[in-house]
């Protein structure tokens, strides 16, 4: 069986080109990505590819399944180009897919594609029309609007739509950091147990889970012919003050939504932090996710959502990343080149 995986160096979509290698089905992997990593993958070859830009369909020749993970978080004061490699990509490759004759196609959506429903969990039937605000949530949205005009377009190809929750994990951290965070936010105190008192917004509730384990489910649906539709993917505890507290090993202080947002919003538009406030209004609005679904294909998250946010969390006090240039460890370079170029744009990974 030959797979594609576009973003896959980063976050997720080197997850999943593991987890597809180890399984014995899998005689053949085509990674594509803007970069090539700097070690290779058992069965896997990499090509250089820009998902808003390049020509996808001979990538795609001959693939049973293609898997969709690119996508680019950065930089927020530029959404014409995250808008270019997220929703024309995403159009581009199903479209590229379609054509090509693949047998599958599994997209990455989101969380953040649903409809606002704070707190309440949801399973797949909720609506994905997100909000207008935040450029990822617009985004994912695009995408599932994307998906449905070509389910009806294709109605042989198999396609399955997975929406997780926060990825995490440990040769991620110094990217995520980069990407939420910025140069400015002083590592060391970010590792659990270095703070007395931790500020958390006031009853905020959102689900974290490895990228190990959002990788396994990548590999179920992609190889299960019976997998089709949308396929929620989320791990427990739920993340509220009381966990965070726990993970953090600190007093946790709960902060009210408007110093938050106007805290963020000022470092947003000084370029202090690449984080627009816009997706703080989004995560504030986020449903909770019923895995359920998933779960009956034979999938079980194995490390805690906790788990995995402390991980991530020791990762970046200790500069930790993967050898993909996406998912370079931080380092003094990589910081003042991103305030050389401006926060958050200098190192843009897909997830």
């Amino acid at each position: 069986m030959k797979i594609v995986v576009t973003g896959a160096t980063g976050n997720v979509g080197g997850a999943v080109v593991r987890a597809l290698a180890a399984d014995d089905r899998v005689t053949e992997i085509v990674g594509l990505a803007r970069r090539l990593p700097d070690a290779g993958v058992p069965k896997t070859t990499y090509a250089v590819a820009d998902v808003g830009e390049d020509d996808l369909e001979p990538h795609f020749a001959g693939a049973d399944v293609v898997v969709h993970t690119a996508w680019l978080f950065q930089p927020t004061h530029s959404p014409t180009v995250t808008w270019q490699a997220n929703a024309v990509g995403s159009v581009r490759v199903f479209e590229a897919a379609a054509r090509a004759g693949v047998g599958a196609l599994v997209h990455t959506s989101s969380v953040g594609a649903y409809s606002p429903a704070p707190g309440r969990t949801v399973d797949e039937s909720w609506p994905t029309h997100s909000q207008p605000h935040a450029a990822y949530g617009r985004e994912k949205a695009y995408a599932e609007r994307a998906l449905d005009t070509l389910e009806a377009a294709h109605p042989d190809l198999r396609v399955v739509r997975m929406r997780p929750c926060f990825i995490l994990q440990r040769s991620s951290a110094s990217a995520q950091k980069r990407l939420m965070a910025g140069p400015f936010v002083p590592t060391a105190l970010v590792r659990p147990g270095r703070l007395p008192v931790v500020p958390w917004p006031r009853g905020m509730v959102l689900q974290t889970m490895h990228t190990d384990d959002v990788a396994e489910a990548f590999r179920l649906v992609s190889l299960d012919e019976r997998a089709h539709g949308a396929y929620n993917v989320a791990a427990g505890p739920v993340i509220d003050a009381e966990t965070f507290g726990r993970v953090m090993d600190a007093k946790v202080v709960p902060v009210p939504d408007v110093l938050t947002r106007s805290a963020l919003s000022a470092l947003w538009h000084l370029h202090v932090v690449p984080a627009e406030p816009a997706l703080f209004d989004l995560l504030r609005s986020l449903p909770l996710l019923d895995a359920s679904r998933l779960r009956s294909l034979g999938w079980s998250p194995r490390v805690p959502a906790d788990e995995a946010l402390r991980e991530v969390l020791h990762g970046m006090a200790d500069h930790a990343g993967g050898s993909s240039p996406s998912q370079a460890p931080d380092s003094p370079s990589t910081r003042a080149d991103e305030v050389r170029t401006g926060v958050g744009e200098a190192s843009s990974p897909p997830e």
